[in-house]
């Protein structure tokens, strides 16, 4: 899922002129990025919806939130890094694998993440003459799960082969999510049903061949053996697919 995060650049704010909210208009196509290794590249399209140019820098990382351009140490190059998209414009990224100091792994999926930073025009107009403003840049943040050649099984059947185990966290009941593919799995919306109640689970992306320990809030002891799980996941074309399960032992 897309994640938005608003950086705020060197202007001051404003008195009188609020933006109730930000949101990007240079647009993503998908929600997530997925890399065949076969392939060295990929291409991601962008919109730029607004009426007004904007200036964008794109880059990817390792897992840091925090990552700028400049610290980035990944196997990837993006072309062009940095541009200018006119209003109701296209541009396509072009995302490239170059080498990796530490080799990848070759049995399962590796996950990076994609940024693509939108920094505004600077406002212009009679109505800001003499007065501060507050100017929004918003950095868009994708997964990119670089997938090597001939990994087993199949990425969309992947979500149907999670297992549920029966766990406690302190405070709470848990669930110990297990996945036995070379694929990552994202799950979005979790719940357990036990003795007719239905209890919210934390969501979460559970690695390839790993374990997830996930809360069941609302339950204080650890869920019974054969109680239904209901789990919502996110393909590979960012889609919702439902599922269920059940607690093992």
């Amino acid at each position: 899922m897309k994640k938005l995060v608003r950086t705020f650049g060197a202007a001051l704010l404003i008195w009188g002129f609020c933006a109730p909210g930000a949101n990007a208009n240079v647009i993503i196509a998908g929600t997530r990025v997925i890399f065949p290794a076969k392939d060295g590249e990929v291409t991601v399209r962008l919109t730029n919806q607004n009426t007004t140019p904007a200036l964008v820098e794109a880059w990817v990382d390792a897992g840091q939130p925090d990552s700028t351009p400049d610290k980035v140490n990944t196997p990837f190059l993006i072309t062009p890094p940095l541009f200018r998209m006119e209003p109701n414009r296209d541009q396509s990224l072009r995302i490239l694998f170059t080498h990796s100091e530490t080799p990848l792994p070759t049995d399962r999926e590796s996950l990076f993440w994609l940024n693509v930073l939108e920094i505004p025009p600077k406002p212009s107009g009679p109505q800001l003459q003499g007065k501060n403003y507050i100017q929004l840049a918003i950095r868009s943040r994708l997964k990119l799960f670089y997938r090597p050649d001939g990994l087993a099984g199949d990425p969309i059947k992947a979500p149907g082969e999670l297992t549920f185990k029966t766990a406690t966290l302190p405070g709470s009941g848990a669930l110990i999510v297990h996945n036995p593919t070379p694929y990552y799995v994202t799950i979005s919306e979790f719940s357990l049903v036990a003795d007719g109640t239905s209890y919210k689970v934390d969501p979460g992306m559970v690695a390839p061949m790993s374990d997830l320990r996930v809360a069941v809030r609302q339950l204080k002891q650890a869920p019974a053996v054969g109680s239904l799980v209901n789990f919502q996941s996110i393909n590979d074309y960012g889609a919702s697919v439902a599922l269920k399960g059940t607690v093992a032992p």
